[in-house]
């Protein structure tokens, strides 16, 4: 969770804090204020303080459904993607698999496809990679607990580091498929992964 305490020393009101790893950690679901102050667990007015500002920014959208007010991510953003990956690393599956990465075996790449952090269906596609010598019962039990989070099938693929730059070499299509689907590394290097 070092990764988690950083950007709580960037992010410094933790009410912000909490609202955009709420919103971008389940950026295709949207929240009325009472639900987000039940969540985080904040003040309804500190809630309220923080999701007038982040509307106000644009990165929150609004929507009136009877007499609630819902909030939402905007997707049109320029900062929408950026939110997404920082959020990814602290929250959800991307957060386990940092904060457990000794557990997982030695793993040089995590690489999560753009769909899957905008929480898209995508049944057919790979939804993260990992590259590496992986601990696979211990990558398994993560991906059971996100995938009753989200309430879909999770797909992943591992391999080793040896087939990666194999498979890159060759462009296999399956491999150039999740490269190029706006991918966010988790963990690794985005310049290594380049170079690799």
């Amino acid at each position: 969770m070092e990764l988690n305490r950083s950007l709580e020393k960037i992010i410094v009101s933790k009410t912000r804090f909490k609202l955009l790893k709420l919103f971008f950690g389940r950026p295709k679901e949207s929240f009325y204020i009472r639900e987000v102050v039940r969540i985080t667990g904040e003040e309804l007015n500190s809630v309220r303080r923080e999701l007038n500002n982040l509307k106000k920014s644009g990165v929150l959208q609004q929507e009136f459904r009877g007499n609630r007010v819902f909030y939402f991510p905007n997707q049109t953003h320029p900062l929408f993607q950026v939110l997404l990956s920082l959020v990814a690393r602290v929250e959800g599956l991307g957060g386990k698999i940092l904060a457990s990465k000794s557990k997982l075996g030695e793993i040089k790449f995590v690489i999560f496809s753009g769909r899957f952090l905008r929480w898209a269906d995508n049944q057919s596609d790979v939804d993260f990679l990992v590259v590496g010598r992986a601990v696979l019962p211990e990558i398994g039990e993560l991906v059971v607990e996100e995938e009753a989070r989200r309430g879909r099938e999770i797909n992943y693929a591992v391999m080793d580091l040896d087939e990666f730059k194999l498979r890159k070499r060759n462009r296999d299509p399956f491999l150039l498929n999740i490269l190029m689907s706006s991918p966010v590394v988790i963990l690794g290097n985005e310049l290594e992964l380049a170079t690799t």
